[in-house]
């Protein structure tokens, strides 16, 4: 009786993994392609996967923030979805490298493609500048399926609070990178490198390749003496063995 408790037990704690699992990893959401750093560029993917066991995902439209304005937003072409990129004016224009910017994109909408049932599509989208004074940005976005449904997801999560049923969106921001603010930049170890012509690089690889051979032919020939070794006290017992 107490062994058929604890099966039920571990099997609703299971499913309840199993449930509150499909509810974290089921809405939109949106993540970089490397990292988003304060201040910088990033290519960032809409990952919207299909929640729908008799109907598939026809449309995905994506808000971007009017108090967190880009001034660069490219998203890049999805085979068989066309895209409509969205602008507002700024009441107050913004300088970016010099010149003014009076416009910024405020809404990406996908449309006439499918995400079929059990199915997940990727949005890459480039933008920049990311914000400087922020931790994080919230893109609200509205999910629009073949039967007429749609979900909003615009819920904006609460601190000490649950996570939302439609949750938005969430893109989490790094530390600044100094003046990099296009990604992707050499670090200063790669910069020296390439100033060497690459041979310190190679040296390198070369002293540790030599260092892991002799490292393991070391301890190949440490584990073929203790084969031996044993093989020896195995002879001795049984040559006493005999003599006895």
């Amino acid at each position: 009786m107490k062994t058929s408790r604890v099966s039920l037990a571990a099997a609703l704690a299971a499913g309840s993994v199993l449930v509150l699992s499909g509810t974290a990893f089921a809405h939109v959401g949106v993540q970089p392609i490397g990292e988003a750093a304060k201040g910088g560029y990033a290519t960032l993917n809409f990952k919207v996967p299909n929640e729908r066991d008799n109907a598939s995902t026809t449309q995905l439209e994506v808000n971007f923030p009017v108090d967190q304005p880009l001034t660069s937003v490219m998203p890049q072409e999805v085979p068989g979805w066309t895209v409509n990129v969205e602008k507002t004016k700024l009441d107050k224009p913004l300088t970016v490298h010099g010149r003014q910017v009076n416009e910024v994109v405020t809404k990406v909408t996908w449309s006439g493609g499918k995400i079929g049932p059990g199915m997940f599509q990727q949005f890459p989208v480039s933008v920049g500048k990311l914000p400087e004074n922020a931790d994080q940005m919230v893109f609200k976005a509205i999910q629009t399926y073949d039967n007429n449904e749609v979900v909003r997801w615009i819920e904006e999560a609460k601190e000490g609070a649950a996570e939302p049923q439609t949750p938005a969106p969430v893109l989490k921001l790094t530390a600044a990178k100094g003046d990099d603010h296009h990604g992707g930049g050499k670090t200063d170890e790669a910069k020296n490198t390439e100033k060497d012509g690459g041979k310190d690089a190679g040296h390198g690889h070369g002293e540790a390749s030599a260092d892991h051979g002799s490292d393991t032919t070391a301890r190949a020939l440490g584990i073929a003496g203790i084969v031996v070794g044993l093989g020896g006290v195995a002879f001795g017992v049984a040559s006493r063995r005999r003599s006895a």
